[in-house]
């Protein structure tokens, strides 16, 4: 049997990742939602996009320099749990936009999974319950 490759090295490693999320966040800076959250913090996006990378590198079975601290990153921006579905539809959108079904797919359940994280930690955070993902 052919061994396909880890997701990492089916999405083109480093720089076939930086191809997906740099149009996709593109998208996150014009939402009506999640523009303000992240035009009001992020200053460098060259570096953004190049840490959020290393971050789906290694999500994704790849080499990373990510040290972590994805919860406490957005724990401090007072975001509410629902923003998080607003993300993961503009990320959904994106990646079957630019990739080819079988990697979107896993892409797409790959972050609903850390989302569905996310929003468990931001609800209790807040003391809101949040509905079934």
């Amino acid at each position: 049997m052919n061994n396909p490759g880890t997701l990492y090295e089916r999405l083109g490693g480093h720089e076939g990742i930086l191809r997906l999320i740099t149009p996709f966040y593109f998208d996150v800076r014009q939402h009506h939602l999640l523009g303000p959250i992240f035009n009001a913090r992020i200053k460098d996006w060259p570096a953004h996009l190049a840490h959020i990378t290393d971050f789906w590198a290694r999500q994704t079975g790849g080499p990373s320099h990510y040290g972590g601290g994805f919860a406490g990153a957005h724990l401090q921006l007072g975001i509410a749990p629902e923003y998080v579905e607003q993300w993961l539809a503009l990320w959904d959108f994106n990646c079957h936009r630019q990739l080819p079904a079988k990697e979107a797919a896993e892409m797409s359940a790959l972050a609903r999974s850390i989302g569905t994280q996310l929003q468990k930690i931001l609800a209790g955070r807040s003391g809101l319950s949040i509905g079934a993902a």
